[in-house]
């Protein structure tokens, strides 16, 4: 990995973790739906643009059903339960949760081949477990009214991550830029309905508006695009790195600009947490052993 990659990687880490902030700023107002509505229309216009100005086919009559598969368990779905965690959820916490896709993607990975799971993978995933015992128990957002449902929903998104990691690999192949372009567009529909159920609890202010904006076009548009040519780049390998800076960077964001407290608990939970996946992941520094992943966070 040259400079200029490595320049890349960290560019992610922070679009990523920068989610997360924009996320908590915004949910708590607009709601889940609106917000995720949003926030994949303008990642699909922007990759329409792209797409136009690079000649990207995005050929939705051929790929269409693996566009709304991939689309609700690694956009639609996900976003909607992050975004419903984002209104009681620190950004630290919810990066941190995030940070368990890797764990969930290795033991559905063993349910679904029907494999024992090693003892490298079982320490991992204790090890995850208990660092999101630490950090969720100590918190003082777990004792706020909805917490625990909201770290649920936010464990059920690293779960779908997971899962739509576990159908990219068994897929048909589809280029990198249309799975990210077809995928926004497919999702914009299926969240829609969702707008029934949540409605915004106010108008937006002029912060709002741009949080919405960054999610779409930066975290979601800019950040494929990134992702993407660091795989093409560094390999699937190399760019799983981003799952251990993004909570970093989730962290650092939360507490410069929404005055979050980082403890000890915040620390050593989020330690624990990235032990256990680089565990479960069988990652390791200037190595190939790590599995690829779909995408590791958004």
């Amino acid at each position: 990995m040259n400079t200029a990659n490595l320049l890349r990687l960290i560019l992610l880490a922070a679009i990523w973790g920068g989610s997360f902030l924009f996320m908590r700023i915004s949910a708590p107002t607009l709601g889940p739906a609106v917000l995720i509505e949003f926030r994949v229309l303008f990642a699909a216009l922007f990759l329409a643009v792209v797409g136009a100005f690079l000649k990207k086919r995005l050929d939705l009559r051929a790929h269409w059903k693996h566009y709304v598969i991939l689309g609700f368990f690694n956009s639609a779905f996900p976003f909607l339960l992050f975004a419903y965690a984002a209104r009681t959820l620190p950004a630290s916490v919810l990066a941190v949760l995030n940070a368990t896709a890797p764990m969930w993607g290795a033991l559905l990975g063993a349910v679904w081949a029907r494999q024992a799971i090693g003892a490298r993978t079982a320490l991992g995933l204790v090890l995850g477990t208990a660092g999101v015992a630490l950090l969720v128990g100590f918190d003082h957002a777990a004792s706020r009214p909805g917490a625990g449902l909201a770290v649920g929903a936010a464990l059920l998104a690293a779960f779908s991550y997971s899962v739509a990691s576990l159908y990219a690999r068994t897929a048909k192949s589809v280029e990198p830029f249309a799975n990210a372009h077809g995928t926004m567009w497919t999702s914009a529909v299926m969240v829609l309905p969702a707008l029934l159920v949540f409605p915004p609890a106010g108008a937006p202010t002029a912060g709002i508006v741009g949080a919405v904006l960054a999610l779409g076009v930066l975290c979601s548009g800019v950040a494929y695009i990134l992702y993407f040519r660091l795989i093409d780049a560094v390999g699937a390998t190399s760019a799983l790195t981003v799952t251990f800076l993004s909570p970093v960077f989730g962290i650092l964001w939360g507490a410069l600009f929404l005055g979050e407290t980082v403890g000890w608990y915040t620390l050593a939970g989020s330690a624990i947490v990235l032990v256990g996946t680089a565990l479960v992941t069988g990652f390791v520094p200037r190595s190939k052993r790590a599995a690829p992943v779909a995408s590791p966070c958004k």
